[in-house]
């Protein structure tokens, strides 16, 4: 079953999914797609998601937020609830300040992130799932305002519990957390043009060495490795589900030459791209 929610003079688009079979993301393989970032609830027991090319156990009793340029496919989606949002319906940057939830339930450093529900947290989200359900089949002038105060307390609510099962929000206060979640924001919106850890730290007010040492503290890789694993994660994702050329791609992903993608591609994941497109 997809419900939708679609205002046609905005463009904003809310989708709840239940029992339904076909649900997945399709990722760099829907061009010219609206952004899309998605909530996946497991009411049931564990099962298996693959997130570009790579396989995961979900959870029983557990959230995954997922975001619009991610492949995945789940053993049992009939067996989900999903609710997936474009930036016309609810902002996440914009409304950072309410949710908090950019740059660390989605665009954060820890991917895949999924976040346990204890029975209270389990009990509300499914009372949550049949009030979506209700109001999704209402056709009125309150509709919108209503479906995105219901989406405004799943991200709420997920946030805090995500923060309650991270080690470093349970020992940093939010004020360090949020120069990471700043970073994570920055580097999703800049890492084709962007390779360096200085462009990072000058937008965040800090000299590199501070940002590196604030990331060594929270026990988090270094603004390097981050910004290198970026951009190799959205090489694999163009040579996976998309025909681009290697040239293509290079100067996509902000290369000088196709010679220097071929090289860093070789580097950091151990095989050439010609013999990965063909895995």
């Amino acid at each position: 079953m997809i419900r939708e929610y679609d205002e046609k003079a905005t463009s904003a688009l809310f989708v709840m999914h239940r029992n339904n079979k076909l649900f997945c993301g399709k990722g760099l393989r829907t061009v010219g797609s609206n952004p899309i970032n998605t909530f996946v609830y497991n009411s049931g027991a564990a099962q298996q998601v693959v997130i570009d090319e790579i396989a995961y156990n979900m959870p029983p009793l557990s959230i995954l937020p997922l975001v619009s340029n991610q492949h995945f496919v789940f053993q049992r989606p009939e067996a989900l609830t999903a609710w997936q949002f474009n930036r016309e319906f609810y902002c996440i940057v914009d409304h950072d300040a309410e949710v908090g939830c950019v740059g660390f339930l989605f665009y954060g450093i820890r991917h895949p992130m999924f976040i346990k529900l204890d029975k209270q947290a389990a009990e509300e989200m499914t009372h949550l799932e049949k009030v979506f359900s209700s109001e999704l089949q209402l056709k009125d002038n309150f509709q919108g305002e209503m479906l995105r105060a219901l989406l405004k307390r799943v991200i709420i609510k997920t946030t805090r519990m995500a923060k309650l099962q991270c080690e470093s929000y349970r020992q940093f206060p939010d004020e360090r957390m949020d120069l990471i979640r700043k970073f994570s924001l920055l580097l999703e919106i800049h890492f084709k043009l962007e390779h360096e850890v200085r462009f990072y730290a000058a937008a965040l007010n800090k000299s590199p060495k501070t940002l590196s040492n604030v990331f060594a503290l929270l026990k988090h890789p270094p603004p390097s490795v981050l910004i290198r694993n970026r951009i190799l994660l959205e090489a694999k994702r163009n040579l996976h589900y998309t025909e681009k050329s290697a040239k293509e791609i290079a100067y996509e992903l902000g290369f000088e030459s196709p010679a220097h993608f071929s090289r860093f591609f070789k580097l950091y994941s151990g095989s050439n791209i010609s013999t990965f497109r063909n895995l």
